[in-house]
């Protein structure tokens, strides 16, 4: 199971990589939205990492970065959902608040799927972002990455 959590962070990592530099070099032309949703994907999977492993200050849910730091914050969350990988269980529970202070008890297993399928999901909602924008989406489908 680690191995396959791997495939997947690599592919995020991947997609992620390569969308940051099509947002940079096409910024002028994007609306904020696309930055607004790529710094979400960035602070939702920090504070996940953080929630089974705190190492750093989180960020806020709805944070905004500057582009210039998207390529060097997705690295550091893909090394540190590599480094929980290699060192926990992952069917141990972790107890967490929610952004609104609920509590809730997730295994690490689904709290590590909830990443790649979360950063899936903003992907989706920035490809429209570019197409409204008369520019051509990313192919991150997990297939077309894995050919």
């Amino acid at each position: 199971m680690i191995q396959f959590f791997r495939e997947l962070f690599d592919y995020n990592f991947e997609c992620n990589q390569r969308l940051a530099q099509a947002i940079v070099l096409q910024q002028e032309q994007l609306p904020e939205r696309v930055v607004s949703l790529y710094s979400h994907i960035l602070d939702a999977h920090q504070i996940w990492n953080n929630r089974i492993d705190p190492k750093e200050k989180t960020f806020g849910v709805w944070q905004i970065h500057d582009t210039a730091e998207f390529i060097s914050l997705d690295l550091t969350n893909y090394e540190h959902s590599l480094s929980i990988l290699e060192s926990s269980d992952l069917n141990q529970a972790v107890n967490y608040k929610n952004s609104t202070g609920r509590h809730f008890t997730s295994s690490i297993r689904n709290i590590m799927f909830h990443i790649i399928n979360h950063s899936t999901y903003h992907r989706a909602q920035i490809a429209t972002e570019f197409r409204q924008s008369s520019l051509d989406p990313l192919m991150t489908d997990y297939i077309m990455i894995k050919r």
